[in-house]
């Protein structure tokens, strides 16, 4: 992959980021996804890429675009697996809560782990830390290794969780063990990429969340050299089958980060759309001006750029506002 595709996928994110924030705070996020999906896939007609969705919207006959199979980019080469969530976080949109944002992740084609959208068991951490986790080991003892590789006391440490009834276990175990719990409503993805950022003050990111977003979530991570480990969790034969029919072997076992994301590249883009631990949200600053702020990181290079862009929507020609009541 070249390294100029990482400002092309930038503006992808930013053009996601900018249609859905419009509806932040509106209580309709149906129409928050839409819109930054339908952007999204128009800024994808720009990037020179031979894509294939791996991780998108959902299967072709539940998502009108950015479907899972669905070829995009308008060059032949390069051949690249892409994972996206055009708005990672449409609940707390809706709400006008923190850490919504854009997302989007590359690899060279059958890179990318075809994750079937079902539950997964997740631990990530940052790059201190890589290579000395184990998904099995109880939390108390991954705390104790992250402590120390993080040089702070236990009772210092963070551990970001969904709040959410089935990790009420996760969670007693965590302050039993004498570290502090960030509970957040949704977007792990974010959560587990804070983990490799020291000013986020977030050590380890554990719990169940979505598989698709698990994929995402590799994808920063190896960009930053940090390490995350996770399980499948199928809740039915038919999600078991689901799995074996994507090539994934045996669903019980544990994956790896070069399971999740194979080779030695990926890129990550990602642009706030509310504000978060990592990136402001956008701003829209009147008449005609916008602001959004953004990260992107390649995993060979281990770069991280992290930009500011003031945008005019007037010259903005697939950026639809809502009209006025």
């Amino acid at each position: 992959m070249e390294r100029e595709l990482t400002l092309e996928l930038v503006r992808v994110t930013e053009m996601a980021a900018l249609a859905s924030a419009q509806w932040m705070g509106r209580g309709r996020k149906n129409e928050a996804d839409e819109a930054a999906t339908n952007a999204m896939r128009t800024m994808f007609d720009s990037v020179c890429v031979n894509g294939t969705v791996v991780i998108g919207e959902g299967e072709m006959d539940e998502a009108p675009m950015l479907y899972i199979g669905e070829k995009v980019g308008n060059s032949e080469t390069p051949e690249v697996d892409v994972a996206v969530d055009p708005l990672e976080g449409t609940n707390i949109l809706a709400k006008g809560l923190p850490n919504a944002m854009s997302v989007i992740a590359i690899a060279d084609k059958g890179n990318l782990l075809h994750a079937p959208d079902m539950y997964m068991d997740k631990l990530a951490v940052g790059p201190r830390a890589a290579g000395l986790i184990n998904l099995d080991d109880p939390i108390e003892k991954t705390l104790e290794t992250v402590a120390r590789v993080n040089n702070k006391r236990i009772v210092d440490c963070t551990v970001m969780i969904l709040d959410r009834p089935r990790h009420q276990k996760l969670i007693e175990a965590v302050r039993g063990a004498g570290a502090r719990v960030r509970l957040i409503g949704d977007g792990d993805v974010a959560a587990a990429l804070a983990t490799a950022f020291d000013d986020t003050g977030i050590d380890i990111c554990a719990g169940i969340g979505g598989a698709p977003e698990g994929v995402i979530a590799a994808a920063a991570l190896k960009a930053m050299g940090g390490d995350m480990q996770a399980r499948l969790i199928p809740e039915d034969d038919s999600e078991y089958q689901r799995c074996l029919s994507m090539g994934i072997e045996d669903p019980n076992r544990i994956l790896t980060m070069d399971d999740l994301v194979r080779g030695d590249d990926a890129i990550f883009a990602a642009t706030g759309v509310t504000d978060g631990e990592l990136l402001k949200g956008v701003r829209f600053r009147g008449g005609e001006l916008a602001e959004t702020y953004s990260l992107v990181m390649r995993a060979k290079s281990r770069t991280v750029r992290f930009i500011n862009t003031v945008h005019n929507l007037k010259y903005k020609p697939h950026y639809l506002l809502i009209k006025e009541k």
